[in-house]
Formats: C-alpha cells, structure tokens, sequence
C-alpha cells in the first residue's frame, strides 16, 4: 500500500506527459516480468485467456492515462480518493452486468461515497481546472472497475500471476503508446531524471503494487485486499503534503473522509453477502 500510495507523487516528480508515463510504467513492468516468467517455465494465456488478458489490459491503459492525466489538473488528494471510488463501479456495474446483489448496508455505502464525491467536486483550491481533473479520476475509477470485472477469472485453471501480468501490461503498453503517437504526445527523450522517477513508479506501484496485489490474492481473502484500498487515499495525501507542499482543501478532506467511509461500509457488506447465511 506504500508502494501505491507514492504513485501520485512520484507522477508528479517525474515531470512527463501523463500517456508517456503510463506507458513506461506498463511497458517497463511488462520487459521486467517477462525474464522470470519465462525462468519459471510458466504457462502463458492463449485462447480465451489470452483474449480475456489483452482485454484487461486495454482496461488497464485506459486508467492509468485517466487518472495519471488528471493529476495535471486537480489536486493529489482529490484524484487518488476519486479514482479509489473504483468498487462502486464494480457494484454498480456487476449488478448490471451480471445481475449480482448488493447488500443494504453496501447501497449504503455506494450512496455515502457518492455524496463525498460531491463535496470533493466542490474543492476549487486547486485551480479552476480541478473539476476536469476530478472528472478524469473518477473515469479513470471507471476504468478500473471495466479490468477488475473482465480479468476477474482470468486467473482461473492455473494461470500464475508472472504470465498474466507481462500480457496484461503489455496490452496496456501497446495501447497508451498508440494513443500518445496519435495525439503526437513526446513518449521519450527525457532527462535522467525524468527516468529515473519513471523507473521508480515501475518499481513501486507497479511491481510493488499492483503485481503483488495479484499475486496475494492467492494467499490473502479477496475482501482483506480490497479494503486495503481504503490507506491509498490517506498514504498519498500525507506524501503529497510533506513532498509537494500541497495542502488539500477543506472540501477535498471532509470529501475524503466521507468517500472512504462510504467505501468501508460497501466493502463490509459485500464482505457479509459473500459469507451467506
């Protein structure tokens, strides 16, 4: 959770276009993955699993342009508790989707995080543009709840985390570097500091992240990991004050605060529906 609590401001050092980070990130973690994956003789995806992962991985490109892009525009605080609103998409969308229940007390919750998504929007502190960056974070949420509920069996029959993951990010790769030369964005040509944040966000939030979210999943209850979600929100601001000196305004804290109760309360509830009667 540090590690991806220190994604946002290890964005901002890096000073480089929002695509152009996303697709280091995504294309370094893949080229770091691949030699163990490999090592390990492990069974890569073909077929429907190669289809499901490319799919994930368009998802997943899709978010981090987003999001990553909305840190131009709004502040730290505000677009790592919007774009955390990620399992109210996945509620709302897997009962449209699929038909599946959601408890009162997760209703209650998906309202309570709506309502701190509110107050937030409200936050001009940031500049006049926040409400542009609020919207791409909250897209960006969208997007992520599009990869958790396409990839959610991805991982069925044996696939290990090492394969899936080299297949989902460099889908994700291929696709924000093909959205960066369309939109003629400098995806390279830095300075050595500029790569050397860019090798630190691969590092940490993406293989210190993401990776071994995946990988815990085998060893840790979906519901344990998912709620772990609630500390990104709370670890990024603390390092955006102390690193940035940005200071999120009162709406964005009293909007957090609510959003991330709103979160724990989804979370419990869906934690109580999944253990049944």
């Amino acid at each position: 959770m540090v590690a991806v609590g220190s994604a946002a401001v290890l964005i901002r050092l890096a000073e480089a276009p929002a695509l152009a980070v996303a697709f280091w990130r995504c294309a370094l973690g893949a080229a770091l993955l691949l030699p163990f994956a490999l090592a390990r003789r492990e069974r890569f995806p073909r077929g429907r699993e190669l289809r499901v992962g490319v799919a994930s991985g368009v998802a997943l490109g899709a978010h981090f342009g987003l999001w990553i892009s909305s840190l131009d525009y709004t502040s730290v605080a505000a677009s790592v508790v919007l774009v955390s609103t990620q399992p109210v998409f996945v509620a709302v969308l897997a009962y449209l989707l699929f038909g599946e229940r959601t408890s009162a007390l997760s209703l209650a919750g998906i309202l309570l995080a709506i309502a701190g998504t509110v107050l937030i929007a409200a936050d001009r502190s940031a500049g006049q543009a926040a409400p542009l960056g609020n919207a791409l974070a909250l897209a960006g949420a969208l997007a992520v709840a599009f990869y958790v509920l396409i990839g959610r069996s991805s991982r069925t029959g044996g696939l290990g985390v090492l394969p899936y993951s080299v297949v989902v990010y460099s889908s994700a790769a291929l696709v924000l570097l093909a959205a960066g030369l369309a939109w003629g964005v400098r995806m390279w040509g830095f300075p050595p500091e500029t790569w050397l944040w860019l090798w630190a966000i691969t590092l940490g939030p993406q293989l210190m992240g993401h990776t071994v979210f995946n990988w815990a999943l085998r060893y840790v209850e979906a519901s344990v990991v998912s709620g772990s979600i609630l500390a990104e929100p709370v670890i990024a601001a603390l390092l955006a004050w102390a690193v940035l000196a940005e200071r999120p305004g009162w709406p964005t804290l009293a909007g957090g605060a609510v959003v991330l109760l709103g979160l724990a309360l989804l979370l419990r509830g869906h934690r109580r529906g999944a253990a049944g009667p």
